[in-house]
């Protein structure tokens, strides 16, 4: 080591006998503190971020394991999504979700799941996977419905413990649709003449650059009822409702908090601090809420 701070100090000596040799030296000495301000800059941002601060805690620093139900629901998010310039990032994918709660459940130390709700809707089969995932967990789960929960996202979280939502929160949409824009006009003006290659009657039904048969439209309008009876069902069930009490308001609207609490969609009206003070008398502890 000796030896090379000796033939490292002669080297520097040498630089600086000439401009260039300063110049390098100036740039060289930069590099390393700039090096040093962006390692502790990023260490400082990471210690105070919240995602990386809840990730560096241990599971048993924690006595509730929340995590995020926002934008759309899809059952999964693509691979290397991220490097799609098209793709929409507001999405959460049910089988993360899914994966989340049984992993909180095998860790003994978690008495409660919270879950922050602000999504629209999505597919159906997300919502019943989540829904299914949380009507298994051993450990309560509370949501907690920011501005929306609505369609697949509140099919998602209706078998929840308690349901929280403000006054003001977009609830409910219990409804289903396949609707989308036919291009058949459009096409014929930009000149566009749609082929049709397709083996079996019902193949390409629904494309939308060709107009529906009236047969096609009940078969799809079939489903359409189906998934809708289906979200109902789901509904009546996990809040514990009629199901013609819930026939007669799941056309497909939104409610405001005081109505869907009414309907009895929601338990409380509250946001965070109502949950959290529910979550310390139902697990008789202060609650120490850790975000995945």
């Amino acid at each position: 080591m000796k030896k090379f701070l000796e033939k490292f100090n002669k080297f520097r000596d040498s630089l600086a006998d000439s401009i260039w040799g300063n110049v390098l030296i100036f740039f060289f000495m930069a590099a390393v503190i700039y090096g040093i301000i962006f390692i502790i800059r990023n260490y400082s941002d990471d210690s105070l971020s919240t995602s990386n601060l809840f990730t560096s805690i241990s599971s048993s620093e924690c006595s509730v394991h929340g995590f995020n139900l926002h934008g759309t629901l899809l059952t999964y998010i693509p691979e290397h999504a991220e490097n799609d310039s098209f793709f929409d990032y507001d999405v959460v994918g049910s089988e993360d979700l899914v994966w989340a709660i049984k992993g909180i459940n095998e860790d003994k130390t978690i008495k409660a799941i919270l879950i922050d709700v602000d999504s629209a809707g999505g597919l159906p089969v997300a919502g019943e996977e989540v829904d299914d995932a949380i009507k298994n967990s051993e450990i309560p789960v509370i949501a907690v419905i920011r501005q929306t929960g609505a369609s697949g996202a509140y099919w998602a979280i209706s078998s929840a413990n308690k349901i929280f939502a403000s006054k003001n929160s977009d609830i409910g949409s219990i409804g289903v649709t396949m609707s989308y824009l036919n291009n058949v006009t459009k096409n014929q003006k930009d000149g566009y003449v749609y082929e049709n290659l397709s083996a079996g009657k019902y193949k390409d039904a629904g494309s939308p650059d060709r107009s529906l048969t009236s047969e096609e439209k009940l078969i799809l309008m079939r489903d359409v009822n189906i998934v809708h009876e289906n979200f109902m069902q789901a509904v009546s069930m996990n809040r514990k409702i009629p199901i013609e009490t819930v026939r007669g308001f799941a056309d497909g609207s939104t409610v405001l908090g005081e109505k869907a609490k009414e309907f009895g969609l929601i338990d409380e009206i509250g946001g965070m601090y109502e949950a959290e003070t529910y979550i310390e008398e139902l697990i008789g502890e202060k609650p120490n809420i850790c975000w995945q």
